[in-house]
């Protein structure tokens, strides 16, 4: 496979799926942002504080769908000479902001939660029941539009829905709970729940943005078992200088130094590097660079 094959296989991977994730996070941010404004108002209807406390952790989540959208949009453009592997990574930057806005509306959550406990009062429960359902099915439909989609950026904007989902289900289960007892701490018990299953998975999403940013091998690629695999090809010696990282959580890179028999010829090394592209197929391989030296010569490489 050529540079220029490298390239288009590269262009291809993202200006199939990167228009789709546009849409995808386009949406989720005009039904988060719509809902957020109904959750205010049902917050202040209800009296319930894990209702407002979502409705302004949706309105964070809003602002992050924003960002994520712009990144999502930069990291389309193509390869220049200032960011010569293409602009991906920027849908990173989208991700990381994402976190950062959860960890600090968690805070906040807490925070109300607590005021909650030593001020408690008894929340409309119907009305939450109402709202819940709502929740459920609005967060629903939005991650069920981002876990269509491939790219990073997406994934981790989908885990958050279904943090959401989760939590309305939860408030749900609170809510018809308290139709039938009187347990004013109970909402603000909810709240704490929903901030610490947030930060949880906040922190996982965080560190999976730092792996690639660290350019740590991609998840579900062993360097161990591809040496194995490439020793098995007839003709070569040993493999060297092998890495392999990732731009985007997507688009994977790989360099090595392959040492063959000396006697190998320039058709037959041509036939190696082919095998070796085949059996790096499955790794999404963006972009790979495949040194080959013939053995015994050093400074000839094939």
């Amino acid at each position: 496979m050529s540079a220029g094959a490298h390239h288009h296989l590269h262009d291809h991977l993202h200006r199939s799926e990167a228009p789709l994730a546009r849409r995808n996070i386009r949406t989720a941010f005009l039904i988060n942002t719509f809902f957020a404004l109904i959750e205010i108002a049902g917050g202040l209807y209800t009296n319930s504080v894990a209702i407002l406390s979502d409705a302004l952790h949706d309105f964070g989540d809003s602002i992050s769908l924003g960002l994520a959208y712009y990144f999502q949009k930069k990291s389309e453009r193509d390869r220049d000479e200032v960011y010569t592997y293409g602009y991906g990574r920027f849908s990173l930057a989208g991700a990381f902001i994402t976190s950062v806005i959860l960890i600090v509306g968690s805070v906040f959550i807490i925070t109300e939660a607590v005021e909650r406990f030593r001020a408690p009062a008894q929340p409309d429960a119907k009305g939450m029941v109402v709202f819940a359902i709502l929740g459920i099915l609005v967060n629903g439909a939005a991650m069920l539009r981002l876990r269509s989609g491939t790219t990073l950026s997406e994934k981790v904007l989908s885990l958050h829905f279904i943090e959401d989902v989760l939590g309305w289900l939860a408030v749900l289960i609170g809510a018809v709970v308290m139709v039938f007892v009187e347990a004013p701490w109970l909402d603000p018990l909810l709240s704490l729940g929903v901030a610490a299953f947030i930060l949880v998975n906040v922190f996982r999403n965080m560190r999976s943005v730092m792996r690639i940013v660290l350019q740590a091998v991609p998840r579900g690629v062993s360097e161990e078992q591809i040496r194995k695999s490439l020793m098995e090809i007839r003709g070569i010696k040993s493999v060297a200088h092998f890495h392999v990282w990732t731009m985007d959580g997507d688009f994977n890179i790989l360099t090595m130094h392959v040492m063959v028999d000396g006697n190998t010829t320039v058709l037959a090394t041509r036939e190696i590097r082919s095998e070796i592209r085949r059996r790096l197929d499955h790794l999404r391989i963006g972009h790979a660079t495949i040194e080959i030296e013939a053995e015994g010569s050093p400074d000839k490489e094939c």
